[in-house]
């Protein structure tokens, strides 16, 4: 262990030796002082010793958000045990491979992951635990101590499997130190009270989840994201920090209950994984309290932008500026970087990067970029162009990208007309075959009471000729993902009509 290193559990029992009667975890009313947390971690951190668990290997979890889950991941973390936090809205049969991808030792569920696993789980070998009786099987106990080495694995996260099949993002103890590191200046120290609804199998509410821990604060954690509950909890509680994604800042400020709500003690509310219109931003600025932090990378790390909102009012239609320690670059098709004001992929390097793809060489080989210095940078995948002021702005991601008669067309472009529509609540565009240009944008709209073909005749009106949508599909809401992401790729594959 180096000098500078000190892990997350170190880091939590730090503060419960220094402030035992502090709060760390709470859910549905349920408080967990830091001394009590501690003492749950070791317990897990025995059990997992027990079975002959080895630091460096590895255990799974499939549940829901609870303090169970909670105490064993970071239990597991003390032993020096990585965790694959796997999303329950994945197939039984997606769920099974991760597990066995992971090379999970132990694999940890809840009651209704069970039930919905049935069909596979006598093809399973994995011996399993059910979650509700964590205590049960840990007991109480004393962990040998463990020396976490910076270069453990910490965590396995899968990709969401939208784009093929999931890939295990294999993240460092030094990588989670970066984000703790990050956050120093953050407010996230005794006394801040951290409020959570995304799932704790997101690297979404990882990077709030763990700052917060590691710097002494307490965390509320929220099962099941509702806006009204979230509002109640919120005043109740006396939230100072939140991360939300944005159709959960959508949802928050529709509430009929918004503006009797008392939310004066928040301090800053952050947002990442999807993207965040300059008007929803804007909105947020106006009627929340607070100060606004946008973070966008990717799990797989590389590089992250940075826009504090609040600091940077004119600046709401981009990501921000790269990180302290972050260098983000465009490159073109060619794979040489950009002029500023061109488009081109984003690429990132820091020291915030995971170690590869767990198994998969080959995937990790492709996702990565060389600088012509040498330096290894991650491929994100994302379009963007940086400002004159450093500043970047998000286009697509370049699989979503629409080649229509040779030109290229960005369905953000066209999903930012959308929006303005009066009668348009939610848009999103894809590329659907066309015998005459190879591709070109349909686009599927949540509306407001008005029909298909006046939205598209509005939208097309405002649109440059290449850009003009083919047809309009009405839904009553899009597909997302557990983190709010529009699921394209359903809509795509989705689609049966037919365009000239």
């Amino acid at each position: 262990m180096t000098d500078d290193f000190l892990s997350i559990p170190d880091r939590i029992h730090a503060h419960a030796t220094a402030a035992p009667d502090a709060p760390a975890l709470t859910q549905d009313g349920v408080t967990l002082s830091y001394a009590a947390l501690d003492r749950a971690m070791d317990a897990v951190a025995a059990a997992l010793q027990r079975e002959g668990i080895a630091p460096t290997e590895s255990i799974s979890i499939c549940a829901a958000t609870s303090l169970n889950y909670a105490t064993l991941f970071l239990g597991a973390l003390r032993a020096g045990v990585a965790v694959a936090p796997l999303a329950p809205s994945s197939t039984p049969e997606a769920l099974a491979g991760m597990v066995r991808d992971s090379g999970a030792k132990l694999f940890f569920l809840d009651a209704g992951v069970e039930a919905e696993m049935a069909p596979v789980l006598p093809g399973l070998s994995t011996r399993r635990v059910r979650l509700e009786t964590l205590a049960d099987w840990a007991g109480a106990g004393t962990p040998a101590r463990v020396e976490i080495e910076p270069r453990w694995p910490f965590n396995i996260i899968y990709s969401s499997g939208t784009t093929g099949a999931p890939k295990g993002i294999v993240q460092s103890h030094a990588m989670r130190q970066h984000h703790v590191e990050r956050a120093n200046a953050l407010g996230y120290g005794p006394g801040a009270v951290t409020l959570l609804s995304t799932p704790l199998y997101s690297n979404t509410t990882l990077v709030s989840f763990l700052p917060s821990l590691a710097h002494g604060g307490a965390v509320v954690l929220m099962a099941k994201f509702d806006a009204g509950a979230w509002l109640r909890l919120a005043q109740t509680v006396r939230a100072t920090h939140t991360m939300l994604v944005p159709v959960q800042y959508t949802r928050l400020l529709a509430h009929p209950d918004f503006d009797a709500t008392d939310l004066s003690s928040l301090q800053l509310k952050f947002c990442t994984s999807a993207p965040f219109s300059a008007a929803a931003k804007r909105e947020v600025l106006d009627r929340m309290p607070g100060g606004l932090v946008e973070y966008f990378g990717m799990t797989e790390g590389g590089g992250t932008c940075v826009l504090v909102a609040h600091e940077w009012p004119d600046k709401l239609h981009t990501v921000g500026r790269p990180a302290p320690g972050h260098d983000i670059r465009l490159i073109g098709e060619d794979g040489v970087e950009v002029p500023v004001g061109e488009i081109g992929e984003i690429v990132g390097h820091s020291g915030a990067t995971m170690s590869g793809y767990h198994n998969r060489p080959d995937a990790t080989s492709a996702a990565i970029w060389v600088s012509p210095d040498g330096r290894r940078f991650v491929r994100t995948g994302d379009v963007g162009r940086f400002d004159a002021d450093g500043f970047l702005t998000l286009m697509d991601r370049k699989k979503d990208m629409i080649i229509s008669g040779g030109f290229n067309i960005y369905p953000s472009d066209i999903e930012a007309v959308l929006r303005e529509l009066p009668e348009v609540a939610d848009a999103a565009v894809v590329g659907v075959p066309s015998d005459k240009w190879g591709e070109t944008p349909v686009a599927f709209v949540v509306s407001r009471g008005a029909d298909a073909e006046a939205i598209r005749a509005a939208a097309n009106a405002r649109l440059g000729k290449t850009q003009r949508l083919a047809a309009v599909v009405l839904m009553d809401e899009l597909p997302r993902s557990h983190i709010g992401k529009v699921l394209k790729r359903e809509l795509r594959d989705g689609w049966t009509g037919r365009v000239d």
